[in-house]
């Protein structure tokens, strides 16, 4: 009596019955899967924070499809800091980038439409897809001595039912950033198709290297129709405040129209609470203290893990360009299930395989550079002596 859309839940892999029992036994863990600022030892002004939801102005419901007037030009404005000029008529606030992704769905694909999503990647595009019911083809991300996107597979995985290209910029768990030259190739392969791009730039306040190369942002991409989205919960550190939006770009006509649909969606549902709209001019003035930690935090944590791993380690370093997170190669002498089974039994080490992210090959384990440093160097020190036992 279900939607097929739904998968079926409920299975508990190793690894998590493996966590729940060390947590019930009161071991401790050294989580180096930590993804929540809020839980990271982050310091935070919570005085100022909880004062700006208290604006009076939120008693009254006004609603309005695209999100505030005043709300959008406050992300307008956090672009133009960034040299990126977008109006604020062509930003529409989601609850967050999940419910983006769920509107641009809605908005570009039929039932057994296609998107192209990168390999490895967060693995969430896969339930969100069904939940459209929506077929999912993978492109891979390549290593030659960065992360780039395959174009010749991305051309391959191409078929009449496909809609959108969607891209992480910068990619999570890689950390790797599309360079300009990559977006306008991007761009042209999209537009000769008529496909739109979805870039997630969720994580491009984060660079952890220079590259003057790098696109941060699509929203100049104008040959196709592009939809750029970020939000409050890794702009801000601030995953709770439930805000995201979506900047829609691309030629006047295609762009328009899209926008007229998009925005009839967003009337359907009207989620983005009030509250946090008042409060969105002064949260984004707000992450500048709470991005500095957090940068810090990942570019310390980034700069003991490659001093301990030096030329004849058998460990290896696919060196992150932005993000949270970094990729390490570990010996193929076992799984990376086995490894991460090997590392919480052995030294309460808690590690995410690479199969969780959907690599091609093994053995990857993905660790995040947002756990707190103590922890964070207990851990990688416990890692590096696990391949000696």
């Amino acid at each position: 009596m279900f939607s097929s859309r739904l998968r079926a839940t409920g299975a508990v892999n190793e690894l998590t019955r493996l966590l729940a029992e060390k947590r019930r036994a009161g071991a401790r863990i050294l989580d180096l899967t930590e993804s929540n600022p809020t839980h990271a030892d982050i310091p935070y002004d919570t005085a100022a924070i909880t004062s700006l939801l208290a604006d009076p102005r939120a008693i009254r419901y006004d609603p309005e499809a695209a999100g505030l007037p005043a709300a959008r030009a406050a992300v307008a404005g956090y672009y133009a800091e960034q040299g990126l000029s977008t109006p604020a008529e062509r930003i529409l606030l989601t609850s967050s980038t999940s419910e983006g992704y769920a509107y641009l769905l809605k908005l570009l694909c039929d039932p057994g439409d296609e998107i192209l999503t990168p390999r490895p990647s967060y693995p969430l595009f896969e339930f969100l897809a069904d939940l459209e019911a929506v077929r999912v083809n993978q492109y891979p991300l390549v290593w030659h001595g960065r992360w780039e996107p395959d174009f010749h597979a991305l051309s391959a995985a191409c078929t009449n039912r496909t809609r959108a290209v969607i891209v992480v910029n910068p990619n999570n768990p890689t950390g790797s950033f599309l360079r300009q030259s990559e977006a306008a190739r991007l761009a042209e392969f999209c537009a000769q198709r008529r496909l739109a791009i979805i870039s997630d730039e969720v994580f491009s306040d984060y660079p952890l290297t220079r590259d003057p190369a790098r696109a941060p942002s699509l929203i100049p991409v104008e040959q196709a129709l592009t939809f750029s989205m970020s939000g409050l919960s890794k702009i801000a550190g601030l995953p709770q405040m439930k805000l995201g939006w979506i900047v829609a770009n691309g030629p006047e006509p295609l762009r328009i129209e899209a926008w007229r649909r998009l925005e009839f969606i967003a009337d359907t549902y009207l989620s983005v609470g009030t509250p946090v709209q008042f409060a969105l001019p002064s949260l984004l003035s707000e992450r500048h203290g709470i991005q500095s930690a957090i940068t810090l935090r990942a570019r310390g944590n980034l700069e003991f893990l490659l001093s301990r791993l030096g030329p004849d380690s058998p460990l290896a370093v696919r060196r992150p360009e932005g993000g949270w997170y970094a990729v390490v190669e570990v010996p193929r002498v076992r799984s990376e299930e086995e490894w991460a089974l090997r590392l919480l039994a052995g030294h309460n080490v808690l590690v995410q395989p690479g199969y969780f992210y959907d690599f091609d090959r093994e053995a990857f384990l993905v660790v995040s550079l947002l756990t707190p440093a103590r922890v964070f160097r207990e851990g990688v020190e416990a890692l590096i002596d696990s391949l000696i036992d």
